[in-house]
Order: C-alpha cells, then structure tokens, then sequence
C-alpha cells in the first residue's frame, strides 16, 4: 500500500510521464480509499487545467468587471 507521500509524488509525475501498470494500479487503490488524495488528484488537475488555458489565450477567471 503507498503512503501518501509516495501517492503524491506518482500523482506529480503522471503529470510528466506515463506510470506502469503498477503505478497505477496503486495509485488508483489509494485514491480510492484516501479521500486527501483524491482532493490533491483533483487539485493538480485544476491547476493543469488552468495553466493550459492561460497558456492558450484563455482567460481563466472572469475579470471584476463582468
């Protein structure tokens, strides 16, 4: 079973490479069953997601004035 230090290092690295089958494996089984895990999953997910579209042009927040 990974700890969540370990869980938190594969969720960065999935961001830069594909994990094994292994990795995965793991990482899904402790996500499932650690829910701080899980927010961190969706956290990075959000931060990616946000990065990329304000790489493209995007804006990401709506501005004051709208």
């Amino acid at each position: 079973m990974l700890t969540c230090r370990h869980a938190a290092r594969l969720l960065s690295e999935a961001l830069d490479r594909p994990l094994s089958a292994r990795e995965r494996t793991a990482l899904r089984l402790h996500t499932l069953l650690c829910i701080g895990c899980r927010n961190y999953r969706r956290q990075l997910a959000l931060l990616r997601q946000a990065c990329q579209r304000r790489a493209s042009g995007e804006e990401v927040m709506p501005s004051a004035e709208d």
